[in-house]
């Protein structure tokens, strides 16, 4: 284990744990966000259940998104270059996906600012599938860091 704390020393484990808390936190944000997407795609702009779901997804992206987000990459990074980005092909497939997984997290951000704009460019059905996003992430992701298959 000496060998894996790296810079962190002591406290990489729980620099570990703290990344892997917020990684939680951030993943329910984006199953959250697209499913109050679907809701009020169905609702009328400026109706007020609308005005309900923009508040909503305003809290979400302030309370626990866009923090979770930055936590995430910071607490990430911090443990991986701790533990050593060389030879590691793993990690440099795990940074790239999560770096998807940031711009789908622009792309849902950018979504629920142009529906709380009273816009609608995306189908119900659409934001359903896209509500799937999150879990075809998480699968690959948890793969790579339990796995370290390369």
């Amino acid at each position: 284990m000496e060998n894996m704390m790296g810079w962190l020393g002591g406290f990489y484990v729980q620099v570990k744990a703290l990344h892997v808390i917020v990684t939680f936190f951030w993943i329910a944000g984006l199953f959250m966000l697209p499913r109050y997407l679907v809701y009020q795609a169905g609702e009328t702009p400026g109706s007020p259940e609308d005005l309900k779901w923009t508040e909503r997804t305003a809290r979400l992206r302030r309370i626990i998104l866009n923090p979770a987000l930055i936590a995430v990459w910071i607490l990430g990074l911090m443990v991986a270059t701790s533990y050593g980005l060389a030879g590691s092909g793993w990690i440099h497939a795990k940074i790239f996906l999560v770096l998807l997984l940031s711009g789908y997290h622009g792309w849902a951000v950018g979504m629920s600012k142009k529906m709380a704009a009273g816009q609608r460019p995306m189908a119900e059905k659409s934001l359903r599938y896209l509500n799937e996003v999150p879990a075809f992430f998480t699968i690959l992701l948890v793969g790579l860091a339990i796995l370290k298959p390369f």
